[in-house]
């Protein structure tokens, strides 16, 4: 039950992420769960040191969808400057 959980928040995480960076038009669905779940992965690498806190992946918790959220962003501004060579 734990990866359909994560699945779903990796998804909505990204299709947020993607907005917010508007990368929208260019990601489809599958795209978005997988950049979540990244995201995901480098949220809580990031906030686990800084800040002293992690999301479960058993579990949904707003604290777990926000830095998931937030690891999407950092992943798709570092995705943009690949490509373009800038942030959007």
């Amino acid at each position: 039950m734990g990866w359909i959980i994560a699945l779903i928040v990796g998804g909505v995480a990204g299709w947020l992420a993607s907005m917010v960076m508007n990368r929208d038009a260019s990601m489809g669905i599958f795209w978005n769960i997988v950049v979540g779940c990244i995201g995901s992965l480098i949220g809580n690498a990031l906030a686990g040191p800084l800040l002293g806190v992690g999301g479960s992946v058993q579990e949904f918790s707003l604290v777990g969808l926000i830095i998931a959220f937030i690891g999407a962003v950092v992943l798709l501004a570092i995705v943009n400057l690949i490509q373009r060579g800038r942030v959007r």
